[in-house]
């Protein structure tokens, strides 16, 4: 196979070889103008290239088809351990990305081709010239030798994919397995004697080991080799190590001038400080001690987990200060004095059980102390740590009825944090206690950690929020303020816990290898279709489409405030033509983004096709109103400003977007109206093309008045008002006799319809004050009521008595 499959590359290559020199012999580069001779070197520059990338390709064919085989042999049986199959892994990791690149090979070549061909057309069914067919003929067997490397590395990626999802599933159910593996419970005192001659044994050989070499190199002669620079490191991280928290928080605390404006980015740097310094020491410590060259095997082990242990130490002390201490920063959580007290001892207690345990796993690993020995021997540790880990949750789940300043949300979510917490804390030394050891590392230090994690998430969130409020205030002094304050934190929180994912996972058993194959996954994108989208066609679509539309925004705020404004449009023809100017250049713009991005939505023209009729039925009201909107803008019937009535309801056109209008009404109440009820029912516009209107004002008076008075002193009033015109002039009319007074209407135009209301209540007070003066009287309503056969009302009373008299 391995030779079957090198010969078809060697065709190969001999095939793409021959069409670059046919290529190449079929245009001449001296019998050509100039322009066409240097496109032809371009071709044959280009053409190397790819000829030497597909050689190289064929020549490691080999080497990879030897991985494969033995790649696929350990998958077929399940052999190896797991660290010869990560290695094997990475071996095909790296293959896996070569192919991806030999994909992209002649690229443009087949560009090329593809284009040449679309030119010639489809082949008809008869009457063709043989030489367009036969140019046809030699550009698809041109374009089969060019796509054939591309088609024979897409076979190798897959299987190089395969083989790579294999050995994960190998390795998962390894770990899978060995985390629900059940030994003997450390309880059992049968196990007790072998766990403590096996930590005895541990800790002598440790001191044989380290006082042989040392005795060794004291009778060579050779104990001073090296040593001085191994003993600076040790002086130096050993006061990094005690003196560097110290040296911070002195200067921090001595500092007489603010620094203004950076104050949050030093109070930042300090608080990092405090602990990298500490840290630093750690490293320089184990650095010195292993260059002193005194010790064994199993003490550079002990060595090279001091920094481990003692970062565990350190951690647990600046979460604690950072947490539980009151100082010029606010915390981010607020905390009662007695549980800062309380929280400081139990996050410094897991600290340092964190950092014994870490010792006694090196200690276990040293004497080779497997299965129910290092279970015994650790379980004191799950022990300790739970308890601890219950107390810290606890009191987290208490917090969360404390009264005080933090958020609703801030307490729930550190409720939650605390019952999980409690759980976890009960369930590890459960699980421990009878025989599954691997619960330690599988639920305890996973959730240790988180919580230092989470904790560092707060106190980072917290500087950061520091420094936008900074940025704030300055933006205030300066007359500016700031848009979207309380959008920017959650921003700043999704970034942080978008950040913090990769530690979390490779905190609860993720590798590295997981998360570089989920990066690898990310970045292939995913395929809709026939379609393929990458997270490199996501970002180019986002950023062409943000120039399009922030262009188009520009553009629009060009034509708003400095071009519309110099010509002779109104109002609602300046809006018309933004808005359309909008529509369209969003449109271009998504177009431009899609087609820039290389995304190919053909494929997707069937599925769209058959959603588009269900859409089309749920969605038709939108569409209707959408349609409308573009009517309105078009055509123009209403504009912003104009004072419409539509059914019952009247008020100004405050803006008109693609689905609704937007309607003030006079009691400064927003009305939404579907732009479909506006085309389709009959509007009112008070104010279509002039806001010239009319007002009617009725008033009656008493019979036997004289009319031609009241005509008169109606005329003077309508005349008089600053708001009717002359031309018409206002008109007073007799309508006619009522049942209690003669009915006359003043009716005039206004220059102004919007202040028809106005207009009538002026007149209104005139036609009051007026008649006063003239004694003339405004009648109102009034009724004799005739009431036959009174008598029946009040009967007839008995005679009396004369008694009854006296």
């Amino acid at each position: 196979m391995i030779q079957a499959r090198s010969g078809i590359f060697a065709v190969l290559l001999a095939l793409t070889l021959s069409g670059v020199g046919a290529a190449s012999a079929q245009s001449d580069p001296t019998d050509a103008p100039a322009d066409s001779v240097v496109e032809a070197l371009d071709e044959m520059v280009e053409a190397e290239n790819e000829i030497a990338g597909l050689a190289a390709f064929v020549a490691d064919y080999d080497l990879w088809e030897g991985i494969a085989a033995r790649a696929e042999q350990s998958v077929g049986t399940s052999a190896g351990t797991n660290f010869a199959l990560t290695k094997l892994r990475s071996e095909l990791v790296e293959w896996r990305q070569r192919f991806s690149e030999v994909e992209g090979l002649n690229a443009d070549r087949i560009d090329t081709v593809r284009r040449q061909l679309a030119a010639l057309g489809a082949a008809p069914e008869e009457g063709e010239a043989s030489a367009i067919a036969a140019r046809r003929d030699i550009l698809g067997a041109q374009l089969d030798e060019l796509s054939a490397p591309r088609v024979l590395a897409a076979e190798a990626y897959a299987r190089a994919d395969g083989l790579i999802g294999e050995i994960d599933a190998i390795i998962r159910s390894r770990q899978a397995a060995a985390l629900t593996a059940r030994g003997s419970s450390p309880l059992v005192p049968e196990n007790w004697g072998a766990a403590t001659i096996a930590l005895t044994d541990g800790i002598s050989a440790l001191v044989v080991e380290t006082t042989s070499i040392m005795s060794a190199r004291s009778l060579s002669g050779h104990i001073s080799q090296g040593l001085p620079g191994a003993l600076f490191l040790v002086a130096v991280g050993i006061v990094l190590l005690l003196r560097g928290r110290i040296w911070v928080e002195s200067f921090w605390r001595r500092r007489t001038v603010e620094a203004g404006p950076w104050e949050a980015v030093l109070h930042a740097v300090v608080t990092g400080a405090a602990l990298v310094l500490p840290l630093m020491g750690l490293g320089l410590l184990a650095r010195g001690l292993d260059a002193s060259n005194l010790f064994g095997f199993r003490g550079i082990q002990v060595i090279q987990n001091i920094p481990l242990a003692g970062a565990y130490v350190l951690v647990g002390r600046w979460l604690s200060i950072q947490f539980f201490t009151k100082g010029r920063f606010e915390a981010p959580v607020h905390f009662s004095d007695n549980e800062r007290h309380r929280a400081r001892r139990l996050v410094g207690g897991l600290g340092w059980v964190m950092a014994v345990g870490s010792m006694v796993f090196v200690l276990i690993g040293s004497v080779d102390a497997t299965g129910t020995v290092g279970s015994v021997l650790i379980f004191p540790v799950v022990i300790a740590l739970g308890w601890v880990l219950f107390g810290f949750g606890n009191l987290l789940y208490q917090h969360r009825t404390q009264k005080t300043s933090d958020s609703g949300t801030l307490r729930t979510f550190l409720g939650i944090v605390g019952r999980l917490t409690m759980m976890v804390a009960v369930l590890g030394p459960a699980f421990a206690a009878i025989g599954y050891s691997a619960a330690y590392r599988a639920l305890l230090v996973p959730t240790t950690k988180s919580l230092a994690v989470m904790g560092v998430l707060l106190i980072a969130n917290g500087l950061m929020v520091e420094l936008y409020e900074t940025y704030r205030n300055r933006a205030r002094e300066e007359g500016e303020e700031p848009e979207n304050e309380g959008l920017s934190a959650v921003i700043i929180a999704i970034v942080l816990i978008l950040l913090s994912l990769p530690f979390l996972a490779l905190i609860w058993g993720a590798s590295v290898d997981d998360l570089v194959e989920i990066w690898t996954r990310f970045r292939e994108g995913f395929s809709i279709g026939d379609t393929k989208i990458s997270p490199t066609d996501l970002l180019t679509f986002v950023l062409v489409f943000g120039i399009g539309y922030s262009a188009t925004r520009l553009i629009q705020n060009m034509l708003r405030h400095t071009i519309l404004p110099k010509t002779k449009l109104d109002i609602g023809g300046r809006n018309a033509i933004v808005s359309g100017v909008g529509y369209l250049g969003i449109f271009l713009a998504a177009l431009i983004a899609i087609t820039s991005a290389g995304i190919d939505l053909s494929s997707l023209a069937i599925v769209a096709g058959a959603l588009s009729v269900g859409i089309g039925f749920g969605l038709q009201n939108i569409v209707s109103n959408f349609v409308s909107g573009i009517i309105l803008l078009i055509e123009r019937p209403i504009s912003e400003g104009d004072l419409i009535e539509v059914g019952n309801q009247a008020g100004f056109v405050r803006s008109i977007s693609v689905r609704s209008t937007r309607i003030e009404t006079f009691d400064r109440t927003d009305v939404i109206v579907p732009n479909a009820d506006l085309v389709s029912t009959q509007v009112t516009n008070w104010t279509r093309g002039n806001s010239v209107g009319r007002v009617v004002v009725p008033v009656g008076v008493a019979y036997g008045t004289d009319l031609d008075k009241v005509a008169a002193i109606l005329k003077e009033i309508a005349d008089a008002h600053p708001l009717v015109v002359f031309d018409p002039e206002p008109q007073v009319m007799l309508i006619g006799f009522g049942a209690d007074s003669v009915d006359f209407e003043i009716r005039a135009i206004i220059r102004d319809v919007r202040f028809k209301l106005h207009t009538k209540s002026d007149m209104n007070h005139q036609i009051a004050k007026r008649f006063a003066e003239a004694g003339i009287e405004i009648p109102f309503a009034q009724r004799d009521i005739w009431i036959k056969n009174a008598e029946a009302l009040y009967p007839p009373q008995p005679p009396q008595t004369g008694a009854e008299s006296a």
